[in-house]
């Protein structure tokens, strides 16, 4: 046995290196640096997405072994932020004092979002034939893709769009679904609805493909009653002939526990959602019996009666459900189907922005977990299709988001941007303590006031000129975030945790549909109310000790410590504890709703000692 070598601890980094180099698919002949890896982490992988500007890929994985599967292939692609505009904003959450606004400031319109004058569309598939090779069809639609790139940022000044989709494989995507299915699910986040409702993706799939779409309104529980009513009738006026439907994957949970930790939505039984009857009732209404659906029917009322008679659900195993996946020449050359429900099967397409819940609406929907869920934004990396029943299939597409003029710190707040990814969380923070009361909420006491005034709380920091980096330093210092070496606050990891108790509903930020603060008593009495409160599984009265909620409090929050291990993830594991709730200050211009529940119930008294 020969005698074994001295190995150091920079052949062993450089043995690691090498091994990371072969596991994303690298020949390893490149330098091994960071500066390298960075280069190799920003360089496209297998396709085009033929941008004609500076374009960030987020969320690089490693390839994997065969080389059969480039996960990388549908990954989000963003416009790249110069380093000056970064800075930039940096000073600013350093120097600008938050104001609070009234609730008016988070009135917008959907014109507000997508200005018809700004040529806000998408691109389209061109035409092509059963002629064309392979080749020449993608070189077609790369043409056609950088053509409406072109036009795109000619009538629109630099800087003045919001993040937008560059992946032209993921557009891809949405027109291959588009064209295989009957009827279009558009799943938008009820917080944010306008954000996520394309006004020409709807105009193309009514007018130019003569197809139906049903909007599906999600996370109907993260929402008050009277807002998701609003939001319903906001969405029916701009659009008479929009089927609207409800939906909630987490339905029955209290305020204060909703999306409580990672690890018992994980435990939930994907049958207790709310709302798939009614997204059958607007397929019935729309294919008008051309469809045989009494068995998707028969499957939601046998699903919902087994969980009534156990409590807990059958062995999934009991009922299998058809998975189909799709070849990429098999999509490709898929022509748009001019016959609706072909062979007697309802193809339903489910399409959306990312993180609006496409995957759990689909699981609500076969009633078990067939497609993985993340609170990571463009998670869902592979193209299939579902069997509900032998006649309704479903299609999954990856998450889109289309061309708008709205704040970008907004749209990070709306979750269509990773968190772990961003280079400059701070000034979404202030964006997010400006619309909601995070310092009472969180129990923050100014850092100025720490050391000067230790006997000073909370009261005297609420007088304080508060900024949006004071906000993550006294967040960080709350939960004890420092940094490695030399133990001071880590302000970066504080703003991260803050966007995500936002994303995951637990600091929530309502946008409001124009007029919402003059009608607020109509919707709060509107007879529509105990429809919505059914649909969420809740009642007007909580709980003794909770607090009473106002129209202010668009949200609501979990209890729980955030965990270690969820420093530099974005699907972070949260602790177990779940924590006393306190009252939040009312607004003294805001009149209080008749619902009593604290929906910022974030921490307990004792939660960081």
């Amino acid at each position: 046995m020969p005698r074994k070598k001295p190995f150091s601890t920079k052949q062993k980094k450089k043995q690691l290196q090498g091994k990371r180099e072969r596991k994303r698919g690298d020949t390893g002949s490149g330098p091994s640096s960071r500066n390298a890896s960075l280069e190799r982490g920003e360089r496209q992988s297998d396709t085009s997405d033929s941008e004609t500007t500076d374009v960030r890929k987020i969320n690089q994985q490693p390839f994997a072994r065969e080389g059969r599967y480039d996960p990388n292939r549908f990954r989000l692609h963003f416009e790249k932020e110069s380093k000056e505009e970064v800075e930039k904003r940096k000073k600013v959450a350093r120097e600008k004092v938050l104001k609070p606004l009234s609730g008016k400031e988070d009135e917008i319109s959907i014109d507000d979002v997508f200005p018809p004058e700004k040529g806000l569309g998408f691109p389209r598939r061109p035409p092509w034939s059963y002629e064309m090779t392979r080749e020449n069809l993608l070189k077609r639609e790369e043409k056609s893709y950088r053509e409406h790139l072109d036009d795109l940022h000619s009538r629109n000044p630099e800087g003045s769009l919001s993040h937008f989709e560059h992946n032209l494989e993921t557009w891809r995507q949405l027109w291959r679904v588009l064209e295989m299915s009957d009827v279009i699910l558009l799943i938008v986040d009820i917080r944010h609805p306008v954000l996520q409702f394309p006004p020409s993706l709807y105009n193309y799939i009514t007018g130019e493909l003569g197809k139906q779409v049903v909007l599906v309104l999600n996370k109907a529980d993260l929402c008050p009653p009277p807002l998701v009513i609003a939001w319903k009738h906001y969405m029916t006026s701009q659009f008479p002939h929009l089927q609207i439907v409800c939906f909630t994957s987490h339905p029955g949970e209290a305020y204060s526990t909703v999306l409580q930790k990672k690890r018992m939505r994980k435990k939930a039984d994907w049958s207790h959602a709310g709302g798939p009857l009614d997204i059958l009732k607007a397929c019935q209404e729309i294919t008008a019996g051309k469809v045989d659906l009494s068995s998707w029917e028969q499957k939601i009322r046998r699903d919902a009666g087994a969980e009534q008679m156990d409590g807990e659900r059958l062995d999934d195993g009991l009922e299998t459900v058809l998975v189909e996946h799709q070849t990429d020449i098999a999509m490709e050359m898929n022509s748009p189907s001019q016959e609706l429900y072909k062979d007697g099967v309802l193809t339903i397409g489910c399409i959306g922005f990312p993180n609006v819940g496409k995957s759990s609406v689909i699981n609500s929907l076969v009633a078990r977990k067939v497609v993985s869920v993340s609170r990571t934004p463009g998670h869902t990396k592979y193209f299939q299709t579902y069997y509900l029943t032998p006649t309704v299939k479903l299609c999954d597409c990856p998450g889109l988001v289309f061309p708008s003029i709205v704040d970008k710190q907004l749209q990070i707040l709306a979750g269509i941007y990773p968190v772990s990814q961003l280079q400059e969380p701070y000034s979404s923070v202030g964006y997010l303590c400006e619309r909601t009361p995070t310092y009472s909420v969180l129990k923050l006491k100014h850092p100025s006031l720490v050391d000067s005034k230790p006997h000073l709380g909370i009261q005297g920091s609420e007088d304080m000129n508060w900024t949006a980096w004071d906000v993550c330093e006294a967040w960080a210092e709350r939960r004890g975030y420092k940094t490695a070496k030399a133990a001071r606050l880590d302000v970066y990891r504080a703003a991260n945790s803050l966007l995500r108790l936002a994303i995951d509903g637990r600091l929530c930020l309502c946008l409001r549909p124009p007029g919402y603060s003059c009608l607020r008593e109509h919707w709060e009495n509107h007879p529509d109310l105990p429809e919505i409160i059914a649909l969420q599984g809740r009642t007007t009265t909580k709980e003794e000790g909770m607090g009473e909620r106002d129209d202010e409090e668009d949200g609501e929050s979990s209890t729980e410590p955030e965990d270690e291990r969820d420093r530099d993830a974005d699907d972070d594991e949260d602790g177990d504890d779940e924590d006393e709730g306190f009252a939040h200050p009312k607004p003294k211009e805001e009149k209080p709703s008749g619902f009593t529940v604290n929906m910022f119930n974030v921490l307990r008294e004792n939660e960081c000692e």
